[in-house]
């Protein structure tokens, strides 16, 4: 069996046992960690940070994990609006006037949390490289028109929904997402989170590694279609490798950390807004994130969603899964946050590795409240 570093309560070995059994499986490297009233239950890793299974994966891995950085994007949203500098209810334009055009004076805040704003994709070719300009990449938004009503239909937002939650911040704030999510969330909770990656962590990070049968071209697909991009910019496994790409604030998908620093920073949202005597926002605030703002069949993803405001809505629980396999899952009824964070990707559709995690963090809960 796979060696397992770290620490758990006893209640909890399923979860390593879960980690262990996915490295045996094939899987490189990984970590696992479980937060209940804020307080760590499970922080464990295991395997290898460098796919020759060369590098042991250590504390300190930090690893790319995808569209999971989403849901710290939604948190700094949701932290304005709990301060009363957003209302998630108003027009985009309010704040970023230019967005008014093409038609989309009618686009409400929360359409871009909730993937209803009908901006899926930008218009016409986008690179990996036309990413790392935020300025292009958010005006491009801004000329472009909705491709449907807006909050009439959900269609996934790969990746736009970072840059327009994200100008929506710098608009109000005067600092770019990453800026506001290092001292406003990361910072004060100490939480190894980053959103725009500086050289000094780049020693720590344990780079993607394709799907078997795969190479660093693959290019993201969407899990209910498996032969087409998620979305018009197809970014390649190679791309989230690049020095680029983690230097780059792409608050969609470019956020490095491990489990240990997912876990925490959800467990502000798992726990009323407090986590270690830091209180980021109310109860209240909180609970915006439940409020589901579409029920029905993703048009990009092509499969059924509910999605709340800025994660997505799943029977008790919310959260968000990566492309490759990472996840966080949030249930607020336990005060419990779950993260699993992996370099190995496997194909969309074909990976429960993170559910796995979850239901064998839920075997622990059990015998907490026996």
């Amino acid at each position: 069996m796979a060696e397992i570093q770290g620490s758990y309560d006893d209640l909890f070995t399923a979860v390593p046992g879960a980690l262990a059994a996915l490295l045996d499986a094939g899987d490189v490297g990984a970590s696992a960690a479980v937060f209940v009233d804020g307080e760590p239950v499970v922080d464990v890793w295991g395997g290898f940070a460098d796919a020759d299974r060369t590098i042991p994966w250590q504390r300190d891995t930090i690893a790319n994990v995808w569209s999971v950085t989403k849901t710290m994007t939604a948190l700094c949203a949701l932290i304005l609006a709990d301060r009363g500098e957003l209302d998630l209810a108003a027009p985009v334009a309010r704040y970023w006037p230019e967005f008014a055009a093409a038609g989309k004076d009618g686009v409400l805040v929360q359409h871009l949390l909730a993937h209803t704003a009908g901006l899926p994709d930008w218009d016409g070719p986008a690179t990996a490289e036309d990413l790392y300009h935020w300025p292009t990449a958010t005006a491009r938004l801004a000329a472009q028109a909705p491709r449907w009503e807006p909050g009439t239909a959900a269609g996934y937002h790969s990746l736009t929904q970072g840059f327009l939650v994200g100008e929506v911040v710098r608009r109000i704030t005067g600092l770019s997402l990453g800026e506001f999510f290092a001292d406003e969330v990361a910072g004060p909770l100490g939480a190894d989170f980053h959103i725009g990656l500086s050289a000094e962590h780049d020693h720590r990070v344990a780079l993607s590694i394709p799907p078997p049968s795969r190479d660093e071209d693959y290019v993201a697909s969407a899990p209910g279609r498996t032969a087409t991009p998620a979305a018009g910019t197809g970014i390649r496994v190679r791309d989230g490798n690049s020095v680029a790409w983690r230097r780059a604030q792409i608050p969609a998908a470019s956020g490095f950390g491990n489990a240990r620093s997912v876990a925490l920073v959800q467990s502000v949202m798992a726990r009323g807004g407090t986590v270690r005597g830091v209180r980021l926002l109310s109860q209240a605030g909180c609970d915006r994130a439940w409020e589901e703002q579409f029920r029905g069949e993703d048009r990009i993803l092509g499969m059924p969603m509910r999605y709340g405001m800025g994660y997505g809505l799943f029977g008790n629980t919310y959260g968000w899964g990566g492309w490759g396999g990472s996840m966080v899952m949030i249930e607020p009824g336990a005060r419990m946050a779950v993260a699993y964070v992996t370099n190995q990707m496997l194909e969309p559709g074909t990976d429960n590795r993170g559910l796995e995690i979850v239901m064998a963090a839920y075997d622990g809960l059990k015998g907490l409240h026996a």
